[in-house]
């Protein structure tokens, strides 16, 4: 626990610093880095010079609306939007995605994944797949749970109160997303802006009350810089210590305060202009998904490629549960609530994706984007469609991977693959190929039997790595 109390506190003298009891992820950060990365198995020959950010669309979005229209099926199957022409001949997505179909040399597509059954879990961000584990909380075991040097956080899980605090808390109803398996809590993810272990660890505690404003908490980090500064409160503290303070007043802080980027960059990212009156003036049980997920999304993508940047090596995004399009009680159907939640989508992806190149970082950064299922080929009787595991959607993008295709196909009702499937041990082995290198990270003589049992339980997705 770092605790940093006013210098009027009443208990009559300035406790200034307690850096060596800052816990990131349940460990001491300053012995985390006095003694490199809790938990690290990995070498530099082990790990690549690669982050990847997992979207999980919880819900379960339909593939025929998304990326696999099917417009020459009859109506009730194909796409309840119409469909669009995309930048590659011959592919079109929904219509809903007029942005990402200019972007089609930048992304693939899977038309061929299947994840298997149409339960609402949060497979495959966590499953059996990844030993019941956040898919971060498997690189952290490699990885370290701090990076060496700085003690940023190597896995880190962002809900809408991330960047909205007046947003609803995660939705923990289908399974939890900070879960650590079988690895131990040590590994979970950590959660900026909601509770959690780990952010009960990472408290600063300032005239001894908690400060959940992320612009006045960082005007009091300034103001305490330059007070220890000035008044010599640093000299004696030794190395690891003040790289421990270093560490919470600098680069962490800065990288969680998306005030920090650009405004122009805060503006091309922002989804929040596209909630429209009639998704807010709706009323099913689950309105205020709707109205949570348009207002965070963009920041929430912004703010995991700042994450990156700064040395977090997985960051998991998850809107609130939106793609359930049953058209319901609870939900819309798929004509509307495509309207609703295809604008933020494809904004978000389409200014992430541009933005990564811009940046050269489209080696750097991997994207991957999918929910736990997909949904019925045909249509329901209410204009929704329904829970379906035979066939989902699933885009990635940047990672170094091979861009501009789509791979495999689908049946003519979109309901099953008509080429090889991809299943999600597929998907966990592209991801993890894309991290590690996995011929090194094999002879590492105390990796976990699980994890290196995972790291050949499937082969990558064909046509993704390079060679």
């Amino acid at each position: 626990m770092l605790s940093l109390w006013d210098y009027n506190s009443r208990v009559g003298r300035r406790t200034f610093l307690q850096a060596g009891h800052l816990a990131l992820g349940g460990l001491g950060l300053g012995n985390l880095l006095a003694a490199n990365a809790a938990g690290s198995l990995a070498s530099q020959s082990v790990l690549k010079d690669r982050a990847v950010i997992f979207l999980f669309l919880h819900g379960g979005p339909s593939q025929t609306e998304t990326f696999d229209p099917k417009m020459t099926a009859p109506v009730g199957i194909q796409s309840a939007n119409g469909e669009i022409q995309t930048r590659t001949l011959g592919i079109t997505f929904g219509s809903a995605f007029p942005k990402l179909a200019g972007l089609t040399d930048k992304l693939s597509i899977v038309r061929s994944f299947v994840t298997g059954d149409g339960n609402h879990d949060i497979k495959p961000i966590v499953c059996r797949d990844t030993l019941n584990a956040n898919l971060g909380s498997l690189y952290a075991r490699v990885a370290g749970t701090n990076r060496p040097g700085s003690g940023f956080p190597t896995n880190v899980a962002l809900f809408p109160q991330s960047v909205i605090p007046t947003a609803q808390p995660a939705v923990k109803n289908f399974g939890d997303f900070t879960s650590a398996g079988k690895l131990g809590n040590g590994f979970r993810p950590f959660v900026p802006g909601a509770e959690g272990e780990a952010q009960d660890n990472m408290k600063l505690h300032l005239d001894r009350a908690r400060l959940d404003d992320r612009r006045l908490l960082l005007q009091k980090l300034d103001t305490i810089r330059r007070n220890a500064e000035q008044g010599g409160l640093l000299t004696g503290l030794d190395r690891v210590q003040q790289q421990a303070f270093e560490t919470i007043i600098g680069g962490a802080a800065s990288a969680f305060d998306l005030t920090k980027e650009d405004a122009q960059t805060i503006q091309r990212y922002d989804t929040f202009p596209l909630l429209t009156p009639d998704a807010i003036s709706r009323r099913w049980n689950n309105h205020q998904n709707y109205v949570d997920n348009v207002q965070s999304l963009g920041k929430l993508l912004l703010l995991a490629r700042r994450l990156c940047e700064a040395g977090c090596g997985f960051v998991t995004v998850t809107t609130n549960f939106v793609w359930d399009m049953h058209a319901d009680v609870n939900n819309a159907g798929v004509e509307e609530g495509m309207r609703y939640m295809g604008a933020p989508l494809d904004h978000a992806l389409s200014a992430f994706i541009e933005d990564l190149w811009e940046r050269g970082l489209q080696d750097k950064i991997l994207l991957v984007a999918c929910g736990e299922m997909g949904r019925t080929p045909r249509i329901n009787a209410n204009g929704g469609r329904d829970h379906w595991g035979g066939l989902a959607p699933l885009l990635l993008t940047g990672g170094g991977l091979q861009m501009g295709q789509v791979i495999g196909e689908s049946t003519r009702d979109a309901g099953e693959p008509a080429s090889s499937p991809q299943r999600i041990p597929n998907l966990v082995a592209t991801i993890l190929h894309s991290l590690f290198d996995v011929g090194q990270l094999r002879l590492v003589p105390n990796a976990p039997r699980e994890l290196t049992q995972q790291l050949s339980a499937a082969e990558p997705i064909p046509g993704l790595l390079k060679s």
